[in-house]
């Protein structure tokens, strides 16, 4: 059971469908609801450097108080939003230059046991919540729940776990257990894996079987295929509501760089993502 699940907001009209999947997600447990509001604020050593250190101070500071303004009125719609949500919930402020945003939001994260955020990459106009999307799932040591572009919410009760013999996915099976123990079924998917993977699968399944998952698996051949689309096509054949794979990159110092197929998956799919790094 997820005691803490921590969801993006940003006063956008995506914060409804988010704040749906936090719902579904805390529905029927114990779970708190932690809204993480962000607000971006103007990078004064940006807009000075621009303008040959010349720019009188005050417009600037008036941009400033009106990005405040906008984010008092996001926050006072967002709690009133928040009371109609049966679970317990509260609103966290995160209010700072743009350049220190998402190394706030990851010391947030690191407090709760899921983050749930938009899926990114999916529009080119937002490229600041990417970066911060990015950087809860490298640094966070959490779960990152990914909801689709103005995708409604559902009961989790069929999901497929996108299967290879590494740390990475092991640690997403693990965040993911709450789900797996509420669904009906649970599909574990390996994809042009050795015969070792596959017959690694069955301890996977014994395993799952132990914390009371019934679990079965599937090895898929990609024929040349997109891994993505292999997996997705899976996906929607089972009729899953969520999918659970693990973050296949590394993080270096202010850049991070994601394996193709994790990209790809978040770029392109339609269901929310649970990933782990």
């Amino acid at each position: 059971m997820f005691k803490d699940v921590m969801v993006h907001l940003d006063g956008s009209e995506e914060d409804e469908f988010r704040l749906r999947h936090a719902e579904a997600i805390a529905a029927g447990g114990q779970s708190r609801i932690i809204g993480l509001y962000t607000n971006s604020l103007p990078e004064y050593a940006y807009v000075l450097a621009i303008q040959s250190g010349l720019a009188p101070m005050a417009p600037i500071i008036q941009l400033e108080e009106r990005v405040r303004e906008t984010g008092d009125r996001a926050i006072s719609s967002l709690t009133e939003r928040c009371k109609r949500i049966s679970a317990p919930t509260e609103i966290c402020r995160v209010e700072e230059r743009a350049s220190e945003v998402s190394t706030l939001c990851v010391s947030k994260a690191r407090c709760a046991d899921l983050f749930v955020a938009t899926a990114p990459y999916q529009r080119e106009e937002l490229p600041i919540w990417d970066e911060l999307a990015e950087a809860v799932m490298f640094e966070a040591g959490q779960g990152i729940y990914f909801v689709p572009r103005g995708a409604g919410a559902r009961p989790v009760r069929s999901v497929l776990v996108a299967w290879r013999d590494t740390r990475e996915s092991a640690r997403a099976l693990a965040v993911a257990l709450p789900f797996l123990k509420a669904a009906t079924r649970t599909r574990i998917v390996i994809a042009d894996a050795p015969a070792a993977t596959q017959e690694q699968a069955k301890d996977l399944v014994a395993h799952l079987a132990r914390h009371g998952i019934k679990a079965d698996v599937a090895a898929i051949e990609t024929g040349g295929k997109a891994v993505s689309d292999a997996l997705l096509n899976e996906a929607h054949g089972m009729g899953a509501d969520l999918i659970v794979m693990g973050a296949y990159g590394h993080s270096r110092f202010r850049e991070r760089i994601l394996g193709g197929v994790t990209r790809e998956m978040i770029e392109k799919s339609d269901l929310p993502i649970l990933i782990a790094h």
